[in-house]
């Protein structure tokens, strides 16, 4: 037990430094620089995301919908429940305001990263596609190793950061339905750890496709149930809202207390779980962009920017009024036993058994998602097939060993990984803005000129974009 305490610490120590002084500050001047070059693409071109959205494409290709749903898997989740809950008992309701901030600003983050995936996407088979961080990097920056350096960050952040999260968060569920002391000192957790690799054996050693079938299926259904409920809630607490907005501005904009304790401020909480949520700017929904058959590259970019908004100012949102509307008393609680706590007391056992079985679904196809981003970025690193099966097993492996590690080490593992692929990534996206920004200016002639626009690389000088020749 002292061991994974001095683990803990020593993740929490590597989190504080990387969010207070690096990661904070890149993601802001990032998004600010992306969304002046692009003209706010994340407002100008919401109107033809959903006709984007309509596209069809062969039955054995991943569509435009099917990459986002792959991409909204991974960001919709316990993100937006737990993560949200998480956030204001750390930081305060003032981290809400940040979140919607990362939100706002990444939107033209997340379209470069997923339109530079779409140009340098390669083919995966006669109708599939792999790209992502990785691949833009060696591809455009000719440099194969910084590759494989995001490739590592990214494997180690989705399978052995995310993963267990999600496998914990999982496992936290049950406690409220089993006692504490049961769940804390029984075997009940190692069964449930067990039952859960098993179940995920099936998508981590089966084709991609099955990730898109079901993450296609499930998530549109969850997110709709969810909110649906939460709005519910919301409208018969909408009395409480002008109280509400009013005490997230005021303590998003608490000067005092942000530079006091800089750390654990609204800001850096609320940044910190606005990234874990919509994941713009840190490199892995651009591997499910270029994963989907489109006509243009920043047509699939411009769908990311969607999955961004869908993400936190919906969904998180939502989350946030339902927590900050309750009268309950949820101060010594953490994580998924606030949204137990909270949604019980408004919809009495109905609202615990919803909450936990939509937390359950959406940490299970995150699960998925997950791992479809980092089997692609270890094909990136090799194709060897007994590598290859080996790390399948290592994935399946952390789904258990997800089950049995705490609250405070699986968000610092999560924390520390993420915050190392951002940085990365954000690199990696700067130095090749300017790629995006002529595809855009592309896509947006091809419009003027009353044309569905088609992409051809030759014609923005692009020479190595092997699919669109």
């Amino acid at each position: 037990m002292e061991f994974v305490q001095h683990i803990t610490l020593f993740f929490e120590s590597i989190n504080t430094f990387l969010y207070t002084y690096l990661l904070v500050f890149m993601l802001i001047a990032c998004g600010i620089y992306f969304s002046i070059r692009t003209r706010f693409i994340q407002f100008r071109f919401l109107p033809q995301v959903l006709k984007i959205l309509r596209e069809k494409s062969h039955e054995e290709h991943v569509s435009p919908f099917g990459a986002l749903m792959i991409s909204t898997a991974s960001r919709v989740g316990i993100g937006n429940i737990v993560g949200v809950a998480f956030a204001m008992s750390v930081g305060g309701v003032g981290a809400l305001f940040w979140m919607w901030v990362t939100a706002l600003l990444g939107g033209a983050s997340a379209f470069v990263e997923s339109t530079l995936a779409q140009v340098y996407k390669r083919k995966d088979g006669a109708y599939n596609y792999k790209g992502g961080p990785a691949y833009y990097i060696q591809s455009a920056l000719g440099s194969r190793s910084f590759g494989i350096v995001f490739a590592i960050s990214l494997i180690a952040c989705f399978i052995y950061g995310f993963n267990g999260l999600q496998a914990y968060t999982l496992t936290s569920i049950f406690e409220i339905y089993i006692g504490q002391d049961s769940f804390q000192n029984g075997y009940f957790r190692i069964f449930l750890g067990i039952l859960l690799a098993i179940l995920v054996v099936g998508f981590f050693y089966g084709k991609n496709k099955s990730s898109a079938f079901i993450a296609s299926t499930l998530v549109p259904v969850m997110a709709i149930g969810y909110f649906g409920v939460a709005t519910f809630v919301i409208i018969t607490h909408f009395a409480e809202l002008p109280r509400v907005f009013m005490h997230i501005f005021e303590q998003a904009f608490d000067f005092e207390a942000i530079f006091g304790g800089f750390a654990g401020s609204a800001m850096v909480i609320g940044i910190k779980r606005g990234l874990f949520s919509n994941e713009a700017g840190m490199g892995s929904a651009p591997n499910a962009a270029a994963a989907a058959h489109t006509t243009h590259p920043a047509k699939q970019g411009m769908v990311q920017t969607l999955s961004v908004f869908i993400d936190t100012l919906i969904i998180c949102t939502a989350t946030a009024l339902v927590v900050l509307c309750s009268q309950e008393n949820i101060q010594e609680l953490k994580g998924m036993a606030i949204m137990q706590k909270v949604m019980q007391g408004y919809l009495g056992e109905f609202g615990l058994h919803f909450v936990s079985v939509a937390v359950t679904l959406f940490a299970f196809t995150s699960l998925i998602g997950n791992f479809f981003y980092a089997q692609m970025n270890f094909k990136f690193i090799t194709d060897n097939k007994i590598a290859l099966n080996m790390f399948r097993a290592s994935a399946v492996f952390m789904v258990f060993v997800g089950t049995q590690i705490g609250f405070d080490l699986a968000w610092e593992l999560a924390d520390v990984f993420m915050g190392i692929m951002a940085i990365i990534n954000i690199v990696a996206i700067v130095l090749l803005g300017n790629i995006a920004l002529r595809v855009l200016r592309d896509y947006e002639m091809q419009c003027k000129a009353g044309k569905d626009p088609h992409f051809q690389a030759s014609s923005v000088g692009i020479t190595n974009a092997e699919c669109w020749k």
